[in-house]
C-alpha cells in the first residue's frame, strides 16, 4: 500500500507492504480499504502486489499513448414508456408464465388482454418484476437477465450460475443473487466473479455497472432439537440480505449472535464492526425513512427481538442507523415467539408476541404497537387474544388491521380448522395522531386464512388459499359510505362486505398498483386442477376467468410512486 500525498515525505517512504495469510484477506484489504480518506487532504491507496506485475513490467503498457475510441451516442429507451398508456385508459400491465413461455399483456378489464410481447423459453424458472416495475427479470443455469423498454431489450445480465432466488433493493439500486450451489471458479476464469467468490453462495450486485460489490456463504442456521437432542439445520431463511429503504445499507442477521450493517456501495461494515446482540432472533428494516417527532436528523430504523436468556427477559428493540442509537426497547416475559409487522409509511410497528402460561399448556396471543412516529415511540398493547393469530396485515398507508385467529393450528395432515376474521381500528381523535385501536369486528365460523390489502388502503379481499375443501374470497369495504352503526359512531371504520366469490383450487391472490383489480390465480407449481386466473374489480366482481394449461405464474407490474401532490393528481 502506498500514500498518495507527500504528508509524510520527511519521517517514511510513503508506502508499505503488508502480507497476509490468504489470498482472500488481501483481496478483502484492497476492497475494504483502498480510497479510503485519512482526512480531508490525504486518501490511502491499496493495490496487490501482482498489480506491479500486471502494469509495471517493461512491455505491459504502451509507452505511446493512443486515445481511447469513443463509440458513437446510441439513444436508449424509455425504460418506464409503459406508464404513458396508448391507449390514454391508465391501463396496468402483468406477466403470464404458462408452459415454456411467458407474455407481458395490458389489462383490458372484461375483454381478452392485449399482449405486448410473448416469448418461448424467456425463463427457464420464474419470472419477477422489479420494485419498481423497471425490469423484468429472467433466471437461468447461467445466472439473472433484465428486460425491459419498449423493445423488452435485455438490459443488464448477472453471471451467477444456477441461481435460485433474487431479491431487488427497494429503490432498484442493487440485487442480490443466491443459489444453493456454492459459486465454484473455473481455472480459465469467470466473466463476472473472480477466486474471492469462490465457495460464496450470494452475490450483491450493482445494477447500474452490472458489477460484483461482494459475495457471502451461506450461514449455518440451526434448528429445533431432534429426538436425539441435536440440533438440527433448518433452511436458509430468506431474504438473508434485508435493505434499507434509502438504498443505503443492507443487512444480514447472525441468529443468535449479531446483525451486521453494511453501506453501499462500498460493502464495507458500518463503523467496521458488527453489532453485537445476544440471543437476537430476527430483525427487519423500517419500509419508510420515519420522520420521528422531536428528531431533526432522519435517520433508517430497524425493530430486532430477543428471547428470554437466563433471569433476563425477551426484548424488542428499535436502533437507528447509523448512529446505533437505541431508540426504544419493551420487555416481555412468557414468550414463546415474537413476529414483527411494519405499516407501510413505518408509522406503527405491531409486534406479535406468542405467550405461553406458566405450565406452558396454554397459549395466548398480545399486539403490542409502537407509535414510531410520535415523542418518545410510546407502545400501545391491543387487548389479549386468547386464540392463535395465524395472519396479520397492516393497510397500506393507513392506521388500521386485519387478523385471522383460529383456537388450533392445523396439523400437517388435518382438516383446516375453522378461523374468525377480526378487524381493528383507531378512535376518533381531535389532534392530529390516530387515537387507541380498537375492536371493530369478528367474524367467525371461517375457512380463511390469507389478508390482502389493496395497495391504495380502504378495500380488502379476505381469502381461503392453498385449500382443496374451500376457496373464499370476501371483498371488504372499511370506509362503507352507507349507514353506520350507533356502537361504531367513535371509531374510524365502516365495515362493509361487498362481494363474495369463489376461485377452485386457488394459490394466490394479488391487487393492481391501482387498487382497482384484484387477479387471483390457481399455479401448476401447486396442483394440477383448473389452472389458470381470474381478474376481478375492487367490488368483488368477476371480470374475466381464464383457464389456462400449465399455468405458473401471474404478477402485475409494479409502478413507481406518483411525483404528484393528491390534489394535484385530482
Amino acid at each position: 500500500m502506498c500514500l498518495t500525498s507527500r504528508h509524510f515525505a520527511h519521517t517514511s517512504h510513503r508506502f508499505a507492504f503488508v502480507e497476509y495469510s490468504s489470498a482472500g484477506e488481501a483481496a478483502a484489504a484492497v476492497r475494504g480499504l483502498d480510497m479510503v480518506a485519512l482526512d480531508k487532504k490525504h486518501t490511502l491507496r491499496v493495490n496487490k502486489l501482482t498489480d506491479i506485475d500486471r502494469y509495471g513490467r517493461e512491455g505491459r503498457v504502451d509507452e505511446d499513448y493512443t486515445p481511447p475510441q469513443i463509440e458513437e451516442f446510441q439513444e436508449k429507451e424509455h425504460l418506464r414508456w409503459w406508464l404513458k398508456d396508448p391507449s390514454g385508459r391508465g391501463r396496468d400491465q402483468f406477466v403470464m408464465y404458462r408452459g415454456e413461455s411467458v407474455g407481458v399483456c395490458w389489462n383490458n378489464e372484461k375483454e381478452p388482454a392485449e399482449t405486448v410481447v410473448d416469448r418461448q423459453h424467456w425463463t427457464e424458472s420464474f419470472v419477477q418484476w422489479s420494485p419498481l416495475g423497471t425490469y423484468l427479470t429472467s433466471v437461468h443455469a447461467q445466472g439473472v437477465q433484465l428486460w425491459g423498454g419498449a423493445s423488452w431489450s435485455r438490459q443488464r445480465r448477472f453471471a451467477h450460475p444456477f441461481v435460485n432466488l433474487i431479491a431487488f433493493s427497494p429503490n432498484e439500486k442493487y440485487i442480490v443473487t443466491w443459489s444453493a450451489r456454492p459459486i465454484s471458479i473455473p481455472e480459465d476464469g469467470h466473466p463476472a466473479l473472480s477466486v474471492d467468490d469462490d465457495g460464496k453462495n450470494y452475490v450483491i450486485w450493482d445494477i447500474e455497472t452490472s458489477k460484483p460489490l461482494r459475495s457471502f456463504a451461506s450461514l449455518d442456521v440451526p434448528g429445533a432439537e431432534g429426538d436425539d437432542g441435536v440440533a438440527k439445520q433448518r433452511k436458509s431463511p430468506w431474504p438473508a440480505f434485508k435493505w434499507s429503504a434509502d438504498d443505503k445499507y443492507v443487512a444480514r442477521l447472525t441468529q443468535g449472535s449479531s446483525i451486521s450493517v453494511y453501506e453501499l456501495p462500498r460493502m464495507g461494515l458500518l463503523d467496521k464492526t458488527t453489532i453485537k446482540i445476544d440471543g437476537v432472533m430476527d430483525f427487519d428494516w423500517a419500509p419508510a425513512t420515519v420522520h420521528r417527532e422531536g428528531v431533526k436528523n432522519y435517520e433508517q430504523l430497524f425493530c430486532y427481538w430477543t428471547p428470554e436468556i437466563g433471569s433476563n427477559p425477551a426484548k424488542v428493540g428499535l436502533m437507528s442507523i447509523p448512529s446505533k442509537e437505541i431508540v426504544r426497547t419493551l420487555n416481555l416475559f412468557s414468550v414463546s415467539d415474537v413476529k414483527l409487522h411494519w405499516q407501510s409509511d413505518a408509522s406503527f410497528l405491531c409486534v406479535k408476541v406468542d405467550r405461553h402460561s406458566k405450565s406452558k399448556k396454554s397459549q395466548a396471543t398480545s399486539l403490542e404497537i409502537f407509535r414510531v412516529k410520535e415523542k418518545g415511540v410510546p407502545v400501545e398493547v391491543v387487548d389479549t387474544i386468547k386464540d392463535t393469530v395465524v395472519n396479520f396485515a397492516w393497510e397500506p398507508k393507513g392506521d388500521r388491521f386485519v387478523i385471522i385467529t383460529t383456537t388450533e393450528p392445523a396439523g400437517p395432515t388435518a382438516v383446516a380448522p375453522k378461523t374468525s376474521v377480526a378487524f381493528f381500528c383507531p378512535e376518533k381523535n381531535k389532534g392530529p395522531t390516530p387515537g387507541n385501536f380498537k375492536h371493530l369486528r369478528t367474524l367467525d365460523k371461517k375457512n380463511s386464512n390469507s389478508i390482502y390489502w389493496s395497495p391504495r388502503g380502504r378495500f380488502v379481499v379476505v381469502a381461503t388459499v392453498h385449500n382443496t375443501q374451500s376457496s373464499d374470497l370476501d371483498f371488504y369495504d372499511l370506509d362503507f359510505e352507507g349507514e353506520k352503526p350507533e356502537s361504531d359512531k367513535d371509531l374510524t371504520a365502516n365495515l362493509q362486505l361487498m362481494n363474495t366469490a369463489d376461485h377452485y383450487g386457488v394459490t394466490d391472490v394479488e391487487w393492481d398498483p391501482s387498487g382497482r383489480f384484484v387477479a387471483t390465480w390457481s399455479s401448476s407449481w401447486k396442483h394440477s386442477m383448473e389452472n389458470g386466473y381470474h381478474i376481478y374489480d375492487f367490488k368483488g366482481e368477476q371480470l374475466r376467468e381464464e383457464h389456462v394449461e400449465k399455468f405458473k405464474q401471474f404478477l402485475w407490474r409494479p409502478r413507481p410512486a406518483t411525483l404528484l401532490t393528491r390534489r394535484r393528481v385530482w
